[in-house]
């Protein structure tokens, strides 16, 4: 029983961590949307999740043969895993980049260019796309560290619960701080290369992307709070 405790606390701390790239995607995505619709998205959003990570779970025999090699080609092995991987990555890649030039050239276009908000039905589809390729790779990670069910559904349960409990206060500082915004985006850009070279089975571990990504935001800590003074003291009038 201690076994299956230290393994379940330890699925969770990994669930968790995998699940900040969930969790900062739909931030990102709910400030198209109006004031009153951004936490219904996020509750839907980490919602089905949850929901597509346990259905998975029901099914996880046909998850394991997803790992299996489909095709070939240039001598790279090609598995259903691989395939849906491949496509996350570029839709996240597409989508970050985008978002990038939506919050940087547009706001140049004035008012009204920058201030058109995209429909809910279509980012909550563009989250459950996202959900699904980050659940994939998330049930089978969660079967390469343990084998009760028990405890892959538990860590399921707790994971999203702990992410609708964060998602509010990360969507709110990252809506706060735009420079922070921009960072996000680069970090699920960083992501989506990772589900590519990883759909290639060229493995990026994914600790290299998270300690660069932490450094970044490190620094724009750092920096934020030496200007902040300066800024005050600037507008003091002499």
């Amino acid at each position: 029983m201690t076994d299956a405790i230290i393994a379940l606390i330890s699925l969770i701390a990994l669930e968790v961590i995998l699940g900040i790239d969930n969790i900062i995607f739909i931030s990102i995505l709910s400030d198209r949307l109006p004031d009153h619709q951004r936490n219904k998205l996020r509750l839907w959003g980490l919602g089905l999740a949850m929901v597509m990570r346990l259905v998975l779970l029901a099914f996880i025999s046909w998850i394991l043969r997803l790992d299996k090699t489909l095709f070939t080609i240039a001598d790279i092995p090609f598995s259903g895993k691989g395939i849906i991987l491949l496509l996350g990555g570029l839709f996240l890649i597409w989508k970050s980049t985008k978002e990038i030039y939506h919050k940087t050239e547009m706001a140049n276009a004035g008012p009204a260019a920058t201030s058109k908000k995209a429909s809910f039905g279509k980012i909550l589809s563009e989250v459950i796309l996202l959900d699904l390729v980050f659940s994939v790779d998330s049930i089978i990670t969660a079967v390469g560290m343990v084998q009760e069910l028990w405890v892959m559904y538990t860590a399921v349960i707790v994971t999203v619960i702990i992410m609708l409990i964060a998602s509010a206060p990360i969507s709110a500082f990252i809506r706060k701080h735009p420079s922070f915004k921009i960072l996000a985006l680069c970090f699920l850009m960083m992501i989506g290369v990772s589900l590519i070279a990883e759909g290639l089975r060229f493995h990026i571990p994914k600790g290299y992307i998270y300690f660069s990504m932490g450094f970044a935001f490190l620094v724009d800590v750092i920096q934020m709070k030496i200007l902040t003074p300066k800024t005050k003291t600037e507008d003091t009038p002499t």
